[in-house]
């Protein structure tokens, strides 16, 4: 899946998976917060959302465990790496 695609057309949901500190500390316009922790107890919310999910975190590490972890249980994701780089395609498809 592309990402740059996904965010451009709309055609998913961004999912920051980070501490809701982290995330009150800046995030992509339009994102979740659901962070890593949560996602076992979340999951009905989860296959709610449009998906393919672009999931994303500081680094790239927790979104790449979320993505093991959801797309295992057939939940259609792409880790989008750190939120910076999310945002910056978020930010070219204004």
């Amino acid at each position: 899946m592309n990402i740059e695609k996904i965010i451009k057309e709309k055609q998913g949901t961004i999912v920051d998976v980070r501490t809701p500190e982290e995330f009150h500390g800046g995030n992509v316009p339009g994102s979740i917060n659901i962070p890593l922790q949560e996602l076992p107890q979340r999951m009905d919310e989860l296959s709610k959302l449009q998906q393919p999910l672009v999931l994303c975190c500081a680094s790239g590490g927790r979104s790449g465990l979320a993505y093991g972890f959801l797309s295992q249980r057939g939940i259609s994701c792409v880790n989008g790496g750190s939120w910076l780089d999310v945002n910056y395609l978020h930010s070219l498809a204004i």
